[in-house]
């Protein structure tokens, strides 16, 4: 955190913000009733998943097959393929914005006074539902929404003029810095999504929240807004990331076009260590998500799940599998560039192959974010519906929703097991199918001679098929919802 400090400031003054910060931190760790997560899951997949294991591996094994018998002048045809729309300027930006921010002003209000029934209060009903499984879902789809409805830009924009700052900032980032302060940020987020006793808990994710929105804007008002984006803001960043997936791209002028499912992704530059620890680290953490909730991983800690603790009782056992998730993600991922090179005996250096490989993992965790998350944004999301009428539990229908019945059924019983199964197992691997593909643009790009680019992309084809069986085992595997 940027701190400005006077040099004439007394004693009491140089230690407020530390102490604050200590108290704050004190508070978030201390005992509280442990509210269940908006995204846990209210049932159990269990439904015969042999056949779709082996289809699942089939799939991603046939379609690298085929890439590898196509000549690359038809796959660089087909991923150049635009279909030109209309422009969509951006001036209203920052009023867009600062409404945002406004709505975001009253969540926070709601979350420090409102109802403490999570399913009741705007706040964890937003965050968790709306925005980190619904938008994401509709970035992947849409292209960069969040670029507009980010509460910073407009209050950033609107301070900066009023002080007469510049748009850069008077501070330089150090450039080896690149995107770690997001890279740690976004640990934080997941290990306060996953591990923290309470994450629903309204007053407390409020206060989080606040914080992090007031840290920020601080960071942009210094930095810039633009390089405090890309490297520290952490939900920015990862929105961007989910965009390039989008077959809406958004070209000069602002002109939209029509393009392929991951066709953006191929126009981009490697990137470096940090950008690669980002992209690892957002799907290594919604795979622990799933599996912190398996039976199998809770009895390796000699956890009854069908007594189930609370998170309380998991949090070292939490923290160490998120953090171990993401090193063993990480060590497989450059085994299998380091192995792909080597097959290929491509010339090109580590560091760029590892790059532009990983921009390929991008479809799959998009996948992996919908089977997850689907459930939970079919459900709660009707509840944010109904709470989002009465914010304050003041007895208002601001929207007409507030009296909606939720209909849980829809999730429930053996005919909505049968279809979300199908959906979620369909996501997972039509997500490494396009993986494989995305990865075979590149892998052009990095070794010309269509058997040197066949042979690169072995061992990483391994590894895209025995992570479609591990997400799928994760969907049908009995949980604690």
């Amino acid at each position: 955190m940027v701190g400005l400090l006077d040099s004439s400031s007394s004693v009491v003054e140089r230690l407020r913000l530390p102490f604050a910060l200590w108290f704050s931190a004190l508070w978030l760790v201390s005992p509280t009733l442990a509210f269940a997560h908006a995204s846990d899951r209210g049932h159990v997949l269990l439904l015969p998943t042999g056949y779709y294991l082996a289809g699942g591996a089939f799939a991603v094994a046939a379609s690298f097959l085929v890439l590898a018998l196509l000549p690359s002048d038809t796959l660089d045809r087909f991923w150049r393929r635009r279909l030109p729309l209309f422009a969509f300027g951006d001036s209203v930006r920052a009023a867009i914005s600062l409404a945002s921010f406004a709505g975001f002003a009253i969540l926070l209000a709601a979350g420090f006074i409102g109802s403490r029934d999570p399913l009741s209060n705007p706040l964890p009903l937003v965050v968790w539902t709306l925005l980190w499984a619904g938008l994401t879902l509709l970035q992947g789809v849409f292209g960069d929404i969040w670029s507009w409805l980010n509460p910073w830009y407009g209050p950033w924009r609107l301070l900066s003029r009023l002080t007469g700052g510049s748009d850069d900032g008077f501070r330089q980032l150090p450039q080896w810095l690149g995107c770690w302060p997001a890279v740690m940020l976004f640990f934080a987020f997941a290990w306060f999504e996953l591990v923290y006793p309470a994450p629903d808990d309204p007053a407390r994710l409020a206060f989080a929240a606040g914080l992090y929105w007031l840290f920020t804007l601080v960071a942009m008002l210094v930095f810039g807004y633009d390089r405090w984006g890309r490297s520290g803001e952490f939900l920015g960043i990862f929105f961007s990331v989910v965009a390039r997936f989008a077959p809406i791209e958004r070209g000069d002028k602002g002109r939209l076009a029509l393009c392929w499912p991951g066709a953006k992704l191929l126009r981009a530059q490697p990137l470096p260590a940090s950008g690669i620890a980002f992209l690892l680290l957002a799907l290594s953490s919604v795979s622990f998500d799933g599996l912190s909730k398996t039976f199998s991983w809770l009895g390796l800690f000699g956890i009854n799940p069908l007594e189930f603790p609370g998170r309380t009782a998991v949090i070292g056992s939490g923290t160490l599998g998120l953090v171990m998730t993401f090193v063993l993600l990480a060590a497989v991922f450059l085994l299998a560039v380091v192995l792909g090179q080597r097959l290929a005996r491509g010339g090109q250096p580590f560091a760029q192959a590892a790059g532009m490989l990983v921009w390929s993992i991008v479809p799959i965790a998009l996948a992996y974010h919908v089977a997850h998350y689907l459930t939970a944004l079919l459900v709660d999301g009707q509840y944010a519906l109904a709470s989002l009428s009465d914010p304050f539990a003041l007895g208002w229908n601001l929207f007409g929703t507030a009296d909606m019945q939720v209909e849980a059924g829809i999730v429930a019983g053996a005919a909505s097991a049968w279809g979300l199964w199908n959906v979620q197992a369909g996501a997972i691997i039509l997500g490494h199918v396009l993986a494989v593909l995305v990865a075979h643009g590149f892998a052009w790009r990095l070794h010309p001679q269509p058997a040197r680019a066949a042979l690169s992309q072995v061992p990483l084809t391994v590894l895209m098929i025995a992570y479609t069986i591990f997400g799928l085992w994760l969907l049908a595997t009995p949980t604690v919802g």
